[in-house]
């Protein structure tokens, strides 16, 4: 018996789908941490392993694939941090996807600050207060915070404001500053404020006032000979996932 062993094993393995052998690594922005959980567990129904879900700054979570972590998907909440992988020869360029989008709003605690419509002329500072701090991304590496950057210099109001950010190391950070009243204010995804039962959208910027928030999607370097990611891309990315994004605040590409 033992001399057929390996041979019983080989062809138990080769009778296995390629799926079950490889469950995915999945890095992902933090903004996208509740419709990708949602997303999982519809993957999982259609019986697929569970994936690895490793939630992050789009920027950490480059840098971590450009050091040698064994992810097999990066969802990154913007082109730029994508852009800094592809250079680097880190993704397979024919899977990159961008299917969808976000938008950015003003929080505050819920009960708190009146909604204001944002534009120019709006006085930050004067909202935050003689010692309020505004919490966001840290525009230095986070996209949140960048596009929170552009947005204020937009309005003109980077210059007061700058010095009073409570730079956070991703967006759903700067969400639960505002959450535990840290922050009087914070800028953040629409999607982030929708999933918070703490606090209220006060005001939402302009489309102009920023670059458009789209999130790319692609298969590592690595991740690119695993049939199981391949086919998890396409399921996110897909037609199939649509209703899901959109249940949790996204827009979808046009």
């Amino acid at each position: 018996m033992r001399r057929w062993l390996p041979l019983l094993l080989l062809l138990l393995l080769l009778a296995t789908p390629a799926w079950a052998q490889a469950s995915p690594t999945v890095f992902a922005a933090a903004s996208l941490t509740d419709a990708l959980r949602a997303l999982s567990e519809a993957w999982q129904a259609r019986g697929h392993p569970a994936p690895r879900l490793s939630f992050a700054a789009s920027s950490a979570l480059a840098r971590q694939i450009e050091q040698g972590a064994p992810a097999d998907l990066f969802l990154s909440a913007d082109e730029p941090w994508m852009d800094y992988v592809a250079e680097r020869g880190l993704i397979e360029t024919a899977s990159r996807v961008s299917p969808i989008g976000n938008a950015l709003v003003v929080i505050a605690p819920r009960g708190g600050q009146a909604p204001v419509t944002i534009a120019r002329g709006v006085d930050f500072a004067a909202m935050l207060g003689a010692r309020g701090r505004l919490a966001t991304g840290d525009p230095a590496h986070v996209p949140a915070g960048r596009y929170a950057q552009a947005a204020l210099e937009w309005l003109g109001q980077w210059d007061a404001v700058m010095p009073r950010l409570a730079r956070a190391e991703n967006v759903r950070a700067a969400l639960l500053l505002v959450e535990r009243g840290e922050a009087p204010l914070g800028i953040v995804y629409g999607t982030d404020a929708a999933a918070s039962t703490a606090v209220q959208v006060v005001g939402a910027f302009p489309a102009e006032s920023h670059t458009p928030i789209t999130y790319p999607f692609a298969l590592t370097r690595g991740g690119a000979a695993n049939a199981e990611a391949r086919a998890l891309l396409g399921f996110i990315a897909g037609p199939e996932s649509a209703a899901v994004w959109q249940r949790h605040g996204f827009s979808l590409a046009r």
